[in-house]
């Protein structure tokens, strides 16, 4: 491959989630200009049909990382970022998860269009990459003050001042596009911190007096979707309440059916 035709390599951690990333890279394929873009999957030791998968494919790049004896599930996360960072040699660098999937042929100039123009601009993508009507918004609000409240008079230790802090916020690896050089030029990556992945790299951009821009989860969310916890969900060894995993799996249902991904499954034209 010639890196100066290429303008975004793409990051796919991959943890033993056959379908889901079946459905990802096949997406991937269906809707992404390969003129423009090259695929890095890392895979986390998953030692089954998964890295099968993708050892499959011709058009991507597949890394198979060695777990480390300090891996915590967020650190093995981050260190395959790293590990696939260490080799981008393209203006931008974009991180998706095997949950992530894309929907439209423009999807990818949804994310580049911003930087046009803006030097000072280092990174775009979300905080949650999902949509909330103005009910469940006020819900989640009320839920907080009330938690609040506990905590403030009883000493409830389940608030969380960060939910509602928007100045907490930082891009998530879910997706989320950075310019390459910044990059290097503050010699950060994911695991910098050793904290859940491109925390400490979006606050040293911030630091360094760089721009960085969160797209509303409703409008980005017509481009991608993210089923959220997707890996967490299909192996329960990695720590899931069983009540998440049932609330979990139904959404995922929801959601496969939704992108009609039984056709996507059944499509091995798109690994080609």
């Amino acid at each position: 491959m010639e890196h100066s035709k290429k303008q975004v390599t793409i990051l796919v951690p991959n943890y033993k989630t056959l379908e889901i990333t079946k459905i990802c890279m096949r997406l991937l394929r269906k809707y992404t200009n390969f003129d423009q873009v090259e695929v890095i999957a890392i895979d986390n030791n998953s030692q089954d049909a998964s890295v099968e998968y993708l050892r499959s494919l011709s058009w991507i790049k597949l890394i198979e990382r060695a777990p480390e004896a300090d891996d915590t599930v967020p650190l093995s996360h981050s260190r395959a970022l790293d590990l696939a960072l260490a080799q981008v040699h393209t203006p931008y660098v974009l991180s998706i998860h095997t949950d992530t999937f894309v929907k439209r042929a423009d999807w990818l100039d949804v994310l580049l269009n911003p930087f046009i123009g803006n030097a000072k601009l280092a990174g775009v993508g979300s905080w949650k990459l999902e949509s909330k009507n103005c009910l469940q918004r006020w819900g989640i609000r009320f839920e907080q003050a009330w938690k609040k409240c506990l905590h403030d008079v009883f000493g409830y230790q389940g608030y969380n001042a960060n939910r509602l802090d928007e100045s907490k916020y930082y891009l998530r690896s879910h997706c989320a596009m950075y310019r390459t050089d910044v990059i290097r030029e503050l010699n950060t990556d994911f695991s910098d911190g050793n904290v859940t992945a491109g925390k400490v790299m979006h606050e040293k951009m911030v630091a360094a007096g760089y721009e960085m821009l969160f797209l509303d989860s409703a409008s980005l969310g017509m481009y991608v979707d993210h089923l959220n916890h997707a890996t967490l969900i299909f192996n329960p060894q990695l720590g899931t309440s069983k009540k998440n995993m049932q609330e979990g799996a139904k959404r995922i249902r929801n959601k496969m059916r939704g992108i009609d991904g039984a056709a996507i499954l059944a499509d091995a034209s798109l690994d080609l």
